[in-house]
């Protein structure tokens, strides 16, 4: 790999962990008989100024315009998913979740009902070892959540 992308590569991985991290510690800090719905509006509203500022870091060449017109329904359905999971895991933490296992067992469910989506939509291939990894996420679901 050339050295940019190597950078890119771990980069975006490092980012994408740190800051999920950085979401379950803030989401599980939110105060007590917090309105959710103003929760996630105040933090939209300053995700939109970050956004914006993203923009420096990577300018819309061809123009606004023409990059609104290379979207689909993707971004659609994606914002339903963030606000689904925004509000999934604000109502799953006020409610008692512990940290550390919320966050595992929805990212590992999550992770396992997209093996049959990658196999079927995006014609990923699973080796052998992939098949005993997604078993070890199994056998670590059940570990996870028996009780005592």
């Amino acid at each position: 790999m050339k050295r940019k992308s190597m950078f890119l590569f771990y980069f975006s991985i490092t980012l994408a962990i740190l800051s999920s991290a950085l979401y379950h510690f803030s989401a599980k800090s939110a105060p007590a008989g917090i309105n959710f719905s103003m929760s996630l509006l105040v933090t939209y509203a300053v995700a939109f100024g970050i956004t914006l500022l993203t923009i420096f870091f990577f300018p819309a060449e061809e123009g606004i315009g023409a990059e609104l017109k290379k979207l689909n329904w993707s971004s659609f359905l994606m914002a339903l998913a963030i606000v689904g999971i925004e509000f999934g895991f604000l109502l799953v933490y006020s409610s008692g979740w512990n940290l550390g296992i919320a966050a595992i067992l929805t990212n590992a469910v999550a992770s396992l009902l997209l093996v049959p989506v990658a196999i079927f939509v995006f014609k990923d291939k699973l080796s052998l070892i992939n098949i005993a990894g997604i078993f070890v996420c199994l056998v670590g679901l059940v570990m996870l959540n028996w009780k005592r």
